[in-house]
């Protein structure tokens, strides 16, 4: 307090008053504060104390940095004591003592802190609170101290010398993807007492995971661009950066011609930033909780490690992590980039979900685990990367088959130790997880001293010098906060620091990692690619395919209002007006698709399916006539053309165009069927009963009934 006043002089500038008014100062605080303090310190080093009051924050043997902000002391006190005065003291000898207080919790000014930190550096001092009980005024009647307690700190030699990347989120997390423009990524200086910059901010899509490399030049974001959750941004860093559509890359591109959706889970750039590796072909339970503390279980059951190559622009799998009788996910590197940490647990096969690849599975199939009935755990694998090549994968001695689900291995910038997580079960946001660390060679792994107790320790980062440890926590509640840990040359780890000025009034804050930059290395990363047509466009497509027609027909408006001259664009909105059942606008649409691309013999044929639901077969046959000429060797032109020509009642052109569809794919049952019919109506009965056998061998019901009326 007295450091406080007399820093506050700075305002005069008349040294005659500023003498004047400091004699006052001291005078006043000797008599006074000071006085009252010393009363209370002193009392209790005469007689002592009746009970003992716990200090919740710091805990004994806290290690701070020496850049970090002054911290809240909170302490609990049992007894009658209405009063306390907190005091730090190294050798018996009083570095400062607070006013008197009526609250349980307290923080030194940012002067007296540094002045703390100070006389403590590399050494250990005390921080201890006195509790008493007094009335106004009634200092002096005090006859003893009521309740005492103390704890250790000290500063370390070590700086953090990072800054620290992270997200803030809006709870419960069904809120938050209802709400994206809520969620914030912010850039943390863990020595300013002003809340951090906002980077990304009111970003119009969902994004999650992100990554640096090594040297802070590169970053990795998810972005799900355009609905597409494999979506992946990487860029080189800049201070101001935008989120073009040419810097965004998809997961969902590995082996696309398989159909299997992905997701792109928790990937990871490299130490160098030419590769990404990531969950790829995955599934995952996933269920929103209404409970603020852990509102979402999410794990993935199914996936392999992808590989992308950033110099190459190729996607590929990583061998020795892509077996599919296995879940594989949560791939971390080594410093070196040569070896890849990644979580591996059995491929859950349940029936009901094999039946469809979508990569979420409902809700019915995840009670078990919800009940906790079904347990589900991973082990953590290390495999040698080798340029993509890949080889074989091997358990991690100390963080596999033992009983527990181990996943987020990190390794320390020197590659000596690893840090990863432990949970009785799955993944990501568990209310067990502990941290651990072990050498990373493989060990027995030790219990981390910075774990707060009951609750979720999770989501670490390594500081650029391997000194520092920062991870996300529950042990205040629902809203995750950051914290800190000292990490010395032998593993051992001190309790926690928390990062009061990163957090976020009413926001968890969550996914913290160091970045190896500049205080304004980042100021601005922004999207640029919402009024981008290939934007709307894929969403809008997306949203088509979801069934989201009102929603699908926003967005490829806007596509083609920003490029009226795309086909895609408007393929896809004819095909929405279809659903719709408005015909002759889907007509008009697919006549621009065919403006703008004549060579596209689909068009034709979507145009053809319109007007056969006008029943305007004629216009069909001549558009279908295109489809034939464009694309000859295609069943499909010629069945949709005999069909057509049926209906007109042109059935010997009909029977031709059967035929010949038959010819090209004799296993379409419906050609077979459809052709019989024209036959009859040609008076060709023999001929027409060999085609309704065929029919009915390749699965055709209809067939049955024609075979037995008219083929006895």
């Amino acid at each position: 307090m007295l450091l406080t006043l007399i820093n506050k002089l700075n305002i005069y500038r008349n040294w005659s008053l500023k003498f004047i008014i400091l004699l006052v100062i001291i005078s006043l605080y000797s008599c006074s504060e000071r006085t009252d303090s010393e009363q209370i310190i002193e009392l209790w080093k005469s007689n002592g104390s009746e009970t003992k009051l716990a200090i919740n924050y710091p805990r004994d043997k806290t290690i701070f940095p020496p850049e970090i902000t002054s911290p809240t002391i909170i302490w609990d006190d049992k007894s009658s004591a209405n009063n306390w005065t907190v005091y730090f003291e190294s050798n018996n000898d009083i570095i400062f003592s607070s006013d008197i207080l009526n609250d349980k919790e307290y923080q030194p000014d940012s002067a007296i802190w540094e002045e703390i930190k100070s006389k403590s550096k590399e050494k250990f001092i005390n921080i201890r609170i006195l509790g008493f009980k007094s009335g106004k005024d009634e200092l002096s009647k005090i006859e003893k101290i009521i309740s005492s307690g103390s704890v250790q700190i000290k500063t370390s030699k070590d700086s953090v010398n990072a800054l620290i990347f992270y997200r803030t989120v809006t709870l419960p997390f069904g809120f938050a993807i209802e709400h994206l423009h809520s969620i914030s990524w912010r850039l943390g200086d863990i020595s300013s007492y002003q809340e951090p910059p906002k980077v990304i901010d009111s970003l119009p899509v969902c994004g999650n995971c992100h990554s640096f490399s090594t040297d802070g030049k590169f970053i990795g974001l998810d972005v799900d661009y355009g609905n597409d959750k494999g979506s992946y941004y990487i860029q080189k860093i800049d201070k101001k950066m935008k989120i073009e559509y040419d810097d965004i890359v998809t997961w969902s591109d590995y082996k696309k011609e398989d159909g299997d959706k992905t997701y792109g889970l928790l990937s990871q750039i490299s130490p160098d930033g030419r590769y990404a590796l990531s969950t790829v072909k995955d599934r995952s339970i996933f269920v929103r909780i209404p409970d603020l503390m852990i509102s979402q279980l999410f794990f993935p059951v199914k996936g392999i490690i992808g590989v992308y190559d950033t110099k190459t622009k190729q996607f590929n799998s990583l061998p020795g992590a892509n077996n599919p009788e296995y879940c594989q996910s949560n791939p971390s590197w080594s410093p070196d980039g040569k070896e890849v940490i990644f979580a591996r647990a059995p491929y859950l096969k349940i029936p009901e979900a094999e039946k469809s690849n979508e990569v979420i599975l409902p809700t019915s199939i995840a009670q078990n685990f919800i009940d906790g009935k079904q347990d589900y755990k991973f082990d953590l694998y290390r495999i040698p990367f080798n340029d993509g090549m890949g080889g074989e994968a091997v358990p991690l001695e100390g963080a596999s088959n033992n009983g527990k689900s181990n996943f987020f291995a990190k390794y320390s910038p020197n590659g000596k130790w690893i840090v990863f997580t432990q949970a009785k079960n799955f993944m990501l946001l568990q209310p067990d997880a502990k941290l651990f660390i072990m050498p990373s060679k493989g060990g027995k792994p030790r219990e981390m001293n910075c774990n707060n107790p009951n609750t979720m320790n999770s989501w670490h980062s390594w500081s650029p010098n391997g000194k520092w440890m920062v991870f996300s926590s529950k042990a205040r509640g629902p809203y995750t906060q950051l914290y800190l840990t000292h990490i010395d040359e032998n593993g051992w780890d001190s309790p926690p620091v928390l990062l009061e000025y990163l957090s976020v009034k009413n926001y968890a804050v969550n996914i913290p990692e160091f970045v190896n930059i500049s205080k304004r290395g980042i100021e601005k990363i922004e999207e640029n690619f919402m009024d981008n047509d290939n934007y709307s466009f894929i969403r809008g497509k997306s949203k088509l395919e979801l069934g989201d027609l009102d929603g699908a027909m926003n967005d490829i408006n806007k596509a083609i209002g920003t490029d009226p001259k795309n086909p895609h664009s408007f393929n896809v909105r004819a095909l929405i007006k279809i659903e719709k059942g408005d015909y002759s606008g889907a007509i008009s649409d697919f006549s621009q698709v065919i403006k703008f691309a004549p060579e596209r013999f689909d068009a034709y044929a979507n145009r053809a399916s319109a007007k056969f639901n006008l029943k305007d077969f004629k216009g069909a046959i001549e558009d279908l006539n295109k489809v034939v000429e464009l694309n000859p060797k295609g069943s499909r032109g010629y069945y949709s053309r005999a069909t057509a020509k049926y209906n007109v009642g042109d059935y010997s052109g009909a029977l031709k165009d059967y035929t010949q569809s038959i010819k090209l794919n004799p296993k379409n049952d419906k050609a077979w069927f459809e052709r019989a019919i024209a036959k009859m109506q040609l008076g060709q009965l023999e001929s027409a009963c060999g085609d309704l056998n065929k029919a009915i061998e390749l699965g055709n019901k209809d067939a049955v009934q024609y075979l037995n009326e008219y083929c006895k």
